[in-house]
């Protein structure tokens, strides 16, 4: 007589075990949420329309010029804020415009790295790059840089935030969050 034993297997939750969550990371820069800023270039278009066909330069003031409408304050929103408040300035002229908004360049995403580098300089950006890439594009650190004591400058809502990067612990593979996506102005300075 034989006997079959069926094992199944259990989700983790199920077992009592904890799954290890994943390091808490920024959402990626992406056409919904990236943050407009002066120096950008866009193409503003209205269908059907050519007279409001337009590639416009975000102002370093953050302001745009639009046929119609005039100046419009670009710098800090989004392409969906910008296309939902230029709309709905052009319903007065236009009934149910068709709008769209595309960053042809986006020229304010810069990015500083200074100190023992081989290359310190300011460094536009045009995508999601982590601390490592901007080193990298900097040319690395010099000989006689101490890799465990960079720091990242951050403004937000005022202030000035500082925070670590112990550059040899994330090559490594320890700490490895610590190896943030840039923002918009960051500076990172190698002592």
């Amino acid at each position: 007589m034989m006997i079959a034993v069926l094992f199944f297997a259990l989700p983790a939750w199920a077992q009592g075990v904890q799954e290890e969550q994943p390091p808490k990371v920024a959402p990626p820069v992406t056409a919904q949420n990236y943050i407009i800023g002066p120096g950008d270039i866009l193409d503003i278009a209205l269908w059907r329309d050519d007279a409001l066909v337009r590639q416009v330069t975000v102002l370093a003031d953050g302001n745009i010029s639009f046929p119609l409408i005039g100046e419009v304050v670009a710098a800090g929103k989004t392409v969906a804020q910008l296309k939902q408040e230029i709309s709905t300035k052009l319903t007065e002229y236009v009934p149910d415009p068709v709008l769209s908004i595309e960053v042809k360049q986006p020229n304010s995403m810069i990015v500083y790295v200074i100190g023992r580098v081989n290359n310190q300089n300011r460094f536009p950006v045009n995508g999601n790059v982590t601390v490592l890439q901007a080193l990298s594009i900097a040319g690395g650190l010099t000989p006689f840089a101490n890799g465990n004591k960079i720091k990242i400058m951050r403004e937000e809502n005022g202030k000035t935030l500082i925070l670590p990067f112990k550059y040899y612990e994330v090559l490594q593979g320890k700490n490895v969050e610590q190896n943030i996506t840039l923002k918009r102005g960051d500076v990172i300075v190698v002592p």
